[in-house]
């Protein structure tokens, strides 16, 4: 028996045809989100395993649908799958292969619901999304979109509402989030610059002597200046995420080397944006794939050691 089948196995799914939607759901998420793919593997209890790929499966669907067509399209697109998502989990019956793993997913961790609603809630704001003017649009956008999407998969590690963690736990959440977005604005820079936007806050730019234009049209000239933006957004980042630290300590034992090894990925990713500085303007940044591998096998010692 393979190990994906083993989970399935532990996680109680024993009917045939959910098994065979749950395993869509983990060629897709290989496929498609190969990191979240393989910190689920390694790092996570057999008998959760499926439900965290079901849940970032939904989310990479959400994702394609919100990055299809023009603003209208989108908007419609996700009009349409938003009241699809609903009415599964009112009980309609789906081919859907993602909708009905989700639909199992929800059923069996019932504290999962209210986050999908949240969710679903808040993907208009991301299929808007054409940069910021502010700090405060950045926030608004995290707390609206960045933070459900999060907590889809973060709900099925954390304490339970209403416990004595949970509020801790939710607040560490929001911390982690915004410094991974942060991270990630910086991180894809040259990508958004094409499509005419980026996640730094225009004001932060102005400060700056710079604007979107400016980047997309004599980025050689903007360096100077976009060192400076990126060295300030980076200690902004650093310091949201040093807010976070004591986030796996708010989970049970065995969620702690996935929530570390999480939040380590990230950190790493923020130290390549530091060491490239103005020139992730043009390259973008990523760390050494060999130094997210120590980071995963670290913690998958943790693991297996507290597994024994």
């Amino acid at each position: 028996m393979s190990r994906w089948s083993t989970a399935l196995t532990r996680a109680g799914v024993s009917d045939q045809g959910m098994r065979r939607d749950y395993d869509v759901q983990r060629k897709l998420v290989r496929r498609y989100r190969r990191e979240e793919y393989f910190a689920a593997r390694l790092l996570l209890p057999a008998e959760l395993r499926p439900y965290v790929i079901a849940a970032v499966a939904f989310m990479h669907e959400t994702d394609r649908r919100i990055d299809l067509g023009d603003f209208s399209a989108r908007h419609e697109a996700l009009r349409c799958w938003s009241g699809e998502v609903r009415a599964v989990l009112n009980g309609a019956e789906t081919e859907q292969h993602t909708l009905r793993a989700l639909e199992d997913t929800v059923r069996r961790h019932p504290q999962m619901a209210v986050r999908v609603h949240d969710f679903l809630d808040g993907t208009p704001v991301e299929a808007a999304w054409r940069g910021f003017e502010s700090e405060a649009e950045l926030q608004t956008y995290v707390e609206r979109y960045s933070m459900p999407a999060l907590m889809l998969t973060a709900c099925l590690i954390g304490p339970l509402p209403g416990t004595e963690r949970y509020e801790a736990f939710e607040r560490g959440c929001r911390r982690l989030i915004e410094a991974m977005q942060r991270t990630d604005f910086l991180a894809d820079l040259p990508e958004d610059l094409r499509e005419g936007h980026i996640g730094v806050p225009r004001d932060e730019l102005l400060r700056h002597g710079l604007d979107v234009e400016d980047l997309r049209e004599r980025p050689e000239a903007c360096l100077p200046a976009m060192e400076r933006v990126v060295n300030a957004q980076v200690a902004l980042a650093d310091h949201v995420f040093s807010q976070a630290r004591e986030l796996p300590a708010l989970v049970e034992p065995q969620y702690r080397p996935f929530l570390r090894a999480l939040t380590a990925v990230q950190r790493l990713r923020l130290q390549a944006v530091k060491a490239v500085g103005g020139s992730v303007l043009k390259s973008g940044a990523s760390p050494a794939a060999s130094r997210t591998l120590r980071i995963l096998w670290r913690e998958y010692r943790a693991f297996r050691r507290h597994l024994r």
